[in-house]
C-alpha cells in the first residue's frame, strides 16, 4: 500500500519535500513492518488483557532486563537454598540405599562379598503405607463432616449433600487423587516429609491434588512451615512438547529456550539406581516454579495516595532453570484482596515433626 499524497500541506522551506513517496508494508497480521527510508519500525502486537487483568502473565508487560535481572536473582536464591540442605540429602541417599530394592556388587572387603541389604525398612514402609491408608481413604470415602453448633434438619441435610459431593469428587471425578496418595503414603515415613499440590488444571477443566516428592520442593534454610516460608520452589520436569503447548495456550510466554538437557541430581541418580536404570542426563527442561514476595518494577504496592511503600506482595515466578528465563509472573492472591495474603497451593505431611522443616 502506497500513500501518494498527504492530508495536510507540508509547510514551506523544508528540505527533502521530493522524497519518494512513504511506503508500508503489512507483512503479516501479527507483527507491522514499517519502512520509511532506511528506517524500519516494528510494531509488535500488544498481549490481550493487559496488565490490570487480574490473572494476567505481568512477565509480558516489563522489559527484558529486569526481567533478566529478576531471572538471575531467583535462580541464585535457589542455588544457595539447594546448599543450604545438603547434608539433609545425603541422608536421603544414603536411606534410599537400605531399602534393600536393588542387588550391590561388590569387592569390599573382599570380592563376592553380600551386596544385599534386609528389607525390613522397606517391610515398615510396606505395613505403614497400608494402615494409613485404610484409616485415611475408607471404603465409604475419605471425606467425613462434622456439623458446628446447633443441629437441625437443614444442616444434617446440608452436612450429607457436602459429604456425598466431595467424596464422589475425589473417588470419580480426580481419578489420579487414590493413586498419588498412595504414593505419598509410601514416600512419607521414608523422607519424612511429602507434600501434594492442590490447583486448578485448565487442560482437565477441574481441581487436581498431585503428590510431590520431598526434594523437589525447596525452601530457605530457617523456615519452620511452608505456609510462612518467604520462598518456595517446587521442581517440575517438562518436555519439549510440553513447554511448547504451554506457550501457545499462552500460560508461558513465547520465548527461545533452546534444546532441554540437564545433569541429573544425586537424588534423581540415586533413585534411577533403585529402579535399576543408569541415568546421567534428563531431556527435559527443568522448570522452577517459585512462590515468592516481590517488590516488582511496575507493580509497586502503593498506598491511599498513590506512592510506593516497598511492600513486597506474593507473586508466582516460572522460570527455565537452564537459561534463568522467566516465563511467567502471575499474582498469588485472591483478587480483591486488600491484606494481599499468600494463597497456599501445597499442602505439608509430616512423618515426626522435627528440629527443621524437612
Amino acid at each position: 500500500m502506497a500513500i501518494d499524497k498527504g492530508l495536510y500541506q507540508a509547510p514551506q522551506g523544508l528540505e527533502g519535500l521530493n522524497e519518494p513517496p512513504i511506503e508500508i508494508e503489512i507483512e503479516n497480521p501479527d507483527a507491522v513492518s514499517i519502512g520509511i527510508g532506511d528506517l524500519e519500525i516494528d510494531l509488535e502486537p500488544v498481549p490481550e488483557g493487559g496488565p490490570e487483568d487480574f490473572d494476567a502473565n505481568l512477565a509480558e508487560y516489563m522489559s527484558e532486563s529486569d526481567l533478566d535481572s529478576l531471572g538471575s536473582e531467583l535462580v541464585a536464591d535457589f542455588e544457595k537454598d539447594l546448599r543450604d540442605r545438603k547434608e539433609w540429602v545425603q541422608t536421603y541417599i544414603e536411606g534410599l540405599k537400605l531399602l534393600g530394592l536393588r542387588y550391590e556388587e561388590r569387592t569390599e572387603p573382599w570380592n563376592g562379598a553380600c551386596g544385599v541389604f534386609h528389607p525390613m525398612l522397606t517391610e515398615s514402609v510396606v505395613r505403614f503405607q497400608s494402615e494409613a491408608m485404610m484409616e485415611t481413604f475408607p471404603a465409604m470415602g475419605p471425606v467425613k463432616t462434622q456439623i458446628v453448633g446447633a443441629i437441625d434438619k437443614l444442616r444434617e441435610e446440608a452436612s450429607l449433600r457436602v459429604k456425598e459431593d466431595m467424596n464422589y469428587q475425589l473417588t470419580e471425578v480426580m481419578t489420579e487423587y487414590r493413586s498419588e496418595h498412595e504414593r505419598l503414603l509410601w514416600s512419607l515415613p521414608i523422607t519424612g516429609s511429602a507434600f501434594k499440590k492442590v490447583y486448578y488444571d485448565p487442560s482437565k477443566g477441574r481441581q487436581v491434588a498431585m503428590f510431590i516428592p520431598a526434594e523437589d520442593i525447596v525452601v530457605p534454610y530457617g523456615s519452620s512451615n511452608i505456609e510462612d516460608s518467604e520462598r518456595v520452589t517446587h521442581v517440575m520436569r517438562k518436555t519439549e512438547q510440553e513447554v511448547t503447548r504451554l506457550m501457545d495456550s499462552g500460560f508461558y510466554r513465547e520465548v527461545e529456550l533452546g534444546e532441554p538437557s540437564y545433569q541429573l541430581d544425586d537424588i534423581e541418580k540415586q533413585k534411577a539406581e533403585e529402579m535399576g536404570l543408569t541415568a546421567i542426563q534428563d531431556n527435559r527442561y527443568r522448570i522452577l516454579e517459585m512462590h515468592v514476595l516481590l517488590d516488582l518494577p511496575g507493580f509497586e504496592h502503593t498506598d491511599k495516595k498513590g506512592n510506593p511503600t516497598g511492600i513486597a506482595l506474593p507473586y508466582v515466578v516460572t522460570i527455565e532453570k537452564g537459561t534463568a528465563t522467566i516465563l511467567a509472573i502471575r499474582r498469588n492472591w485472591y483478587e480483591g484482596d486488600k491484606l494481599h495474603l499468600k494463597r497456599q497451593h501445597f499442602v505439608h505431611y509430616q512423618y515426626i515433626p522435627g528440629f527443621g522443616f524437612y
